[in-house]
């Protein structure tokens, strides 16, 4: 299997109104580096698993609408919980869309929170 992973990072604020999340339920800030991998058992003809600035190109296009953003006043968002792994989902979603007419292989989104935490979500491009 191949793989090539492109990375940016997101500023945004949110609060996590569950007594699950503790002083998290309250608005907060975070910093996430956000990493992309796309994965394919064969290459293309060109030799690579896809075209490096596509993939850099669409990963910035996807977080633009979500970088210095407060995801609460979000209205796509209403009602659900921005944790980290929700928003791997939904990163993955975006990107997908963006790279199915190019690229059939699978699409890993992490997301790092800190050094020592990190979240991810693979699947098939469109699932």
């Amino acid at each position: 299997m191949y793989e090539l992973t492109v990375s940016d990072h997101i500023m945004i604020a949110h609060s996590l109104k569950n007594p699950f999340f503790g002083p998290a339920q309250g608005v907060h800030g975070a910093t996430f580096t956000v990493h992309a991998g796309f994965s394919t058992p064969e290459l293309t003809a060109e030799q690579v698993v896809l075209d490096i600035g596509q993939a850099i190109s669409v990963l910035k296009d996807v977080l633009a609408d979500l970088n210095y953003k407060n995801l609460d006043d979000i209205p796509e968002f209403a009602g659900q919980l921005t944790t980290t792994e929700f928003l791997t989902k939904y990163i993955h979603s975006r990107v997908s869309e963006h790279v199915a007419s190019f690229f059939q292989g699978t699409l890993k989104i992490t997301l790092e929170e800190s050094p020592i935490a990190r979240a991810s979500y693979s699947a098939p491009v469109n699932t």
